[in-house]
């Protein structure tokens, strides 16, 4: 069928209609005519695969990667980057409206580097033959790469040094999957490494590979064995060699980043994000909840009387207990809402600040609701899903709060995934 694509959506895909119905078609922009043929009917919509495009924006553009569209990693590369960032914008804001948010501020935008800015990826390794790889769209099967555009320099090196190099580093005979995390000057390189075997088997593993990595990747500087995640036993370190952190510095501070704790992967845009979250905040206390390593505890503490920094995974606690050091803070090894149920319980003070940078599933009803019995000042949200970004504001404005500012800070170039900070207060 022919189409004319109205509007992108959240997901990647624009939005056509035939005969009543919305149809999905991905690899299109917003104004093309296009050809496309329905491959999943779900009764009130469709989803189709592109054939051809008849008429083109003129913000169409050839792709930086080879393998962009077989690959289920990018979805914008055949889009300049002002227009991607538009669409992005448009989708947020849409989401917003549709949970019937009133009032929405104007958006900014904060961007950096469209291509070449990930610090961190994840890559599964194909036996035979070797192969590092992602996986095909839609797909669970592999898609072995030669290249990633969206790496930073040291990862794509890497990418294609173990390629080159596999005969001898023997990674097919016992690993599934492995990481490469760089610093934001390109200096220094941790590896992790997944395996079904055990610990015992994992560190002899480890010892034989690890002087060939050194000497084929000078930059790595520490690497790790996990246990292969399954639904019945969480990820487990099995073994370790050289380093085991690194060092981000960003803004005149320093953080501790060790191997399996979460860090921003856009290495452009850490800093700029640092700023819009804590740039003129001060006051008597400030919260600081799912905080990881404390990319916003270290410069909220030098601004704060007291900053509680609140985070529930062992490895990160560890990190951000060392990148506190010094100040006046307090770190609380707890989930979220637990913490938060206590804090309404004991009749905590409410701080003048609370920021929020929960996973994609959001901060759901408790957090939200206890959020609005505590009633802090001020909340800064920074959210990686608009759905439950606009959910959770709908609660929370509910509760008294207006919202006030509305960043979109692209941290996914060439991706559908929108990241955003957004300010509430009770005035």
């Amino acid at each position: 069928m022919r189409l004319r694509i109205e509007k992108a959506i959240y997901g990647g895909a624009g939005l056509a209609r035939h005969e009543d119905k919305a149809i999905f078609v991905p690899f299109t922009l917003p104004g093309e005519e296009v050809d496309a043929h329905v491959t999943q009917d779900k009764g009130s919509y469709a989803t189709a695969e592109l054939d051809a495009v008849a008429e083109a924006s003129a913000a169409r553009v050839a792709p930086a990667c080879p393998h962009f569209g077989a690959c289920g990693g990018c979805h914008y590369q055949h889009a300049d980057y002002a227009t991607q960032v538009a669409m992005k914008a448009a989708t947020l804001r849409e989401a917003l409206e549709r949970a019937r948010i009133r009032e929405i501020p104007e958006i900014t935008t904060a961007t950096g580097e469209p291509l070449g800015y990930r610090n961190r990826i994840r890559l599964h390794v194909r036996a035979n033959p070797f192969g590092l790889c992602y996986k095909l769209r839609n797909s669970h099967e592999d898609l072995p790469i030669r290249e990633c555009p969206i790496a930073a320099p040291m990862l794509e090196k890497a990418i294609q040094v173990v390629i080159r190099e596999r005969g001898s580093l023997g990674l097919g005979d016992w690993v599934q999957g492995i990481e490469f995390f760089s610093d934001a000057e390109g200096a220094t390189l941790l590896v992790s490494l997944w395996t079904k075997h055990g610990a015992r088997e994992a560190e002899r593993r480890l010892g034989v590979l690890w002087p060939r990595l050194r000497q084929i990747v000078p930059q790595a500087s520490g690497a790790a064995v996990f246990s292969v995640e399954d639904r019945r036993a969480p990820s487990k370190r099995l073994a370790i060699t050289g380093g085991e952190s690194l060092r981000w510095r960003s803004a005149g501070r320093e953080y501790r980043v060790s191997l399996g704790s979460f860090f921003q992967v856009n290495r452009f845009l850490v800093e700029p994000l640092v700023r819009l979250v804590t740039e003129g905040e001060h006051g008597r206390a400030a919260w600081d909840l799912y905080a990881g390593v404390g990319l916003f505890s270290v410069p909220l503490a030098a601004q704060f009387g007291e900053v509680t920094a609140v985070e529930s995974a062992g490895g990160p606690v560890r990190d951000l207990r060392e990148n506190l050091r010094g100040t006046n803070h307090r770190v609380v090894a707890s989930e979220t809402a637990k913490f938060l149920r206590r804090a309404v319980e004991q009749q905590v003070a409410a701080p003048d600040l609370v920021v929020v940078d929960p996973p994609r599933a959001g901060l759901g009803r408790d957090v939200t609701a206890t959020l609005g019995k505590l009633r802090p000042l001020r909340i800064t949200y920074v959210s990686c899903d608009p759905a439950t970004l606009s959910r959770d504001l709908a609660a929370l404005l509910e509760s008294g709060y207006r919202l006030r500012k509305l960043h979109l800070v692209d941290l996914f170039p060439q991706t559908f995934h929108v990241e955003s900070m957004t300010r509430l207060t009770l005035d």
